[in-house]
């Protein structure tokens, strides 16, 4: 029998989901962001699950070139555009969008010698500083695109640091409409949280990601009551019982000591099938008293589910497998189905407890685990 991990993709899923972010936003065209190998779903899979999206984005220029020669006709973006100007007749030649973002990417096109005319998407740094020219520098490289030889179309792109926080998206908000007021030329904005929770940044693109593989951007609310279902589920078994003292110690650096007599599993999964074993979580020591994790190790308490039942882990994950605290769980034992995230078990409570984000346990899932689709 094979190792019992498996991680179930939800086509139907993905599909419902593009309807939730379509509802959303009526009245724009959306890019369903496919990067990172769909966030881990397999790229041609979902995007043949999001083949009713008006576009595709991505990062590599493989990928794009993989859809292409698949018969994908809608728009493919480049989000951080080329990187050499030897990409550039591929670009060409498989009519790929490209984000440009500093001058040397206009300067390549300046060095371009071939006829084609591109498509660009002018990224504008409207507060979160890592790509992109500020308001006043992108009114100069916006000039030089629109009489650009090698220019067909221009939209202008920007990237929210906070919509999916209190603090919202006002102030970049404010910033970027400053500067595109003037140009009569179609704009993007919107993430998953901004296209749910900001209708004024719908413009005429939307760029829905996370939301797609339902997965709720917001820490208040929960992908369920916006309506997406997990794309995802992480499922494996229990594949043998230890019955504990009062006083025993589990796992590498004995994370954990038992209190009293307890059963706990040891579930086939670990930080080498993608679990998470690093977390910036504070760990109780004793009431009042609080130290860091030893080793930043996924902390006791992450919760899942065995036989549909919610559990939580115990101790460090190790390479190939973990512990979950079956005390309360009587019928639980060897064979006992398990659901580490997905359906029944939100990827955000699980990512919440490891201290890290959603998107992070999606893309993770290494090779190793089957997928059944």
């Amino acid at each position: 029998m094979p190792r019992p991990i498996q991680a179930h993709i939800n086509l139907n899923a993905l599909e419902s989901n593009l309807r939730v972010a379509r509802r959303a936003a009526p009245s724009a065209r959306i890019m369903a962001v496919i990067k990172a190998d769909g966030y881990g779903h397999g790229l041609m899979r979902t995007a043949e699950a999001l083949s009713a999206a008006d576009g595709f984005a991505l990062l590599d220029i493989q990928d794009a070139v993989q859809l292409r020669e698949a018969g994908f006709r809608q728009t493919i973006l480049l989000l951080e555009g080329f990187f050499d100007a030897q990409e550039l007749p591929v670009v060409a030649q498989y009519d790929l969008a490209c984000v440009i973002y500093n001058a040397q990417q206009i300067a390549m096109l300046d060095a371009y010698p071939g006829r084609e005319k591109l498509d660009i998407w002018l990224k504008v740094n409207s507060g979160m500083n890592r790509l992109g020219f500020t308001p006043q520098q992108a009114v100069q490289a916006l000039e030089q695109l629109r009489s650009h030889r090698a220019v067909r179309g221009i939209t202008l792109v920007t990237h929210f640091a906070n919509a999916d926080e209190a603090r919202g998206i006002a102030e970049p908000l404010a910033r970027f409409n400053d500067f595109a007021a003037p140009y009569r030329v179609p704009r993007s904005l919107a993430n998953s949280a901004a296209l749910l929770r900001y209708p004024e940044t719908h413009g005429d693109w939307v760029r829905p990601g996370l939301m797609l593989y339902g997965a709720s951007p917001f820490a208040e609310v929960s992908a369920q009551q916006l309506g997406l279902q997990p794309a995802m589920t992480l499922r494996s078994r229990i594949i043998a019982v230890q019955d504990l003292r009062a006083g025993d110690e589990i796992g590498y650096g004995a994370l954990f000591r038992a209190e009293h007599a307890m059963r706990v599993g040891i579930v086939a999964c670990g930080y080498a099938d993608g679990y998470p074993r690093q977390s910036g979580r504070v760990e109780p020591e004793a009431p009042g008293i609080h130290r860091p994790t030893p080793c930043g190790c996924a902390p006791n308490g992450t919760p899942l589910l065995v036989d549909g039942q919610t559990a939580q882990t115990l101790g460090r994950v190790s390479m190939d497998m973990l512990y979950a605290d079956l005390s309360k769980l009587p019928q639980a034992g060897v064979g006992s189905r398990v659901v580490l995230w997905g359906e029944d078990m939100p990827i955000e409570e699980v990512a919440r407890a490891a201290g890290t984000v959603s998107y992070e346990l999606m893309c993770a899932l290494t090779a190793r685990v089957p997928v059944i689709v």
